[in-house]
């Protein structure tokens, strides 16, 4: 892996747990199903117009709509939807720690779904991340955390789980801007209903660090990370890529400390590394021996919160 990749899977990692932060500023201050319509609505605009400059089109393969419908749905509306009603109530650390679990349940369900093999740094590194997490979330718990926040922030992790086994093997594609855009579209359209139903005439709060939020949401995690995951993906393959998950407990548990004074109590610092450690283990694990002579330049996994 090279210094050009490593700073690509670096400004990737940060950006995708910096938006965790800018969420929980915009779901205290705006009703949040509406404005994830909104902000799906537009990067889906600009994703598309993207694709449509890269010469890319929207004649897709079967697998190609699948992908576009899974993740639309599974990822968008059901992940970012949960996640979003979730953080009005929960901390924007407490979710990112959450999410940062989906590498691990991808690994455990491949093993008890589709019968793949764990090696024992995989086993070792899935009971080290439910270690931390339950360190974080035991004391966070006692701390008067929210529950059903918290039980929304787990279905949501599970959706996106679903989402990333259901659309394996769909990478390679050459339209990959474009199924990201349509993704986004897909997502705008399934809850429009849901938002108008819920918050329809909710007041919204508006300031500058509002305007600022949700800017940052849309062209930061909801767009320039997704470029630069495809970028980082076709130099040293998925895999290798995913490597860099590892990273998102530590920036998630730290942006909202430095951003919004949430908690960063020892427990948050000894779990965030613990599950931290524990996702680096399962993701070296899949490393193969040989290099990846041909990435697949597949979805984000986590998309962003």
């Amino acid at each position: 892996m090279d210094f050009r990749a490593i700073l690509m899977g670096l400004g990737f990692a940060l950006m995708w747990a910096s938006a965790f932060t800018t969420t929980r500023m915009i779901v205290i201050a705006a009703p949040p199903l509406t404005a994830l319509v909104i902000r799906f609505a537009l990067s889906a605009v600009v994703a598309i117009a993207l694709a449509r400059a890269m010469g890319q089109h929207w004649r897709l393969s079967r697998g190609e709509w699948r992908a576009v419908i899974v993740f639309g749905l599974c990822q968008n509306a059901l992940y970012l939807g949960l996640n979003w009603i979730a953080m009005q109530f929960i901390e924007a650390s407490a979710a990112a720690i959450i999410a940062s679990m989906m590498p691990l349940l991808v690994a455990f369900l491949g093993w008890v779904v589709y019968g793949e093999r764990l090696r024992p740094i995989a086993v070792a590194g899935l009971i080290a991340g439910v270690a931390g997490v339950m360190l974080i979330m035991g004391v966070r718990l006692r701390l008067g955390l929210s529950v059903p926040g918290l039980l929304l922030c787990l279905l949501a992790m599970v959706a996106l789980t679903a989402a990333t086994l259901a659309a394996r093997g769909a990478g390679g594609s050459r339209n990959m801007m474009m199924i990201v855009g349509l993704q986004m579209a897909v997502g705008a359209l399934a809850l429009l209903v849901p938002a108008v139903a819920m918050e329809w005439g909710a007041t919204v709060d508006w300031s500058p660090q509002l305007v600022l939020a949700f800017a940052y949401t849309v062209l930061a995690p909801g767009i320039v990370a997704t470029w630069l995951w495809f970028l980082l993906v076709n130099r040293i393959g998925a895999v290798r890529a995913a490597t860099f998950h590892f990273l998102s407990p530590i920036f998630g548990v730290a942006i909202a400390a430095l951003l919004l004074g949430e908690r960063f109590g020892a427990s948050d610092v000894i779990g965030a590394m613990i599950v931290a450690a524990g996702i680096l283990m399962v993701q070296l694990a899949r490393i193969p021996a040989t290099a990846e002579t041909q990435p697949s330049p597949g979805l984000p996994s986590d998309s962003r919160s």
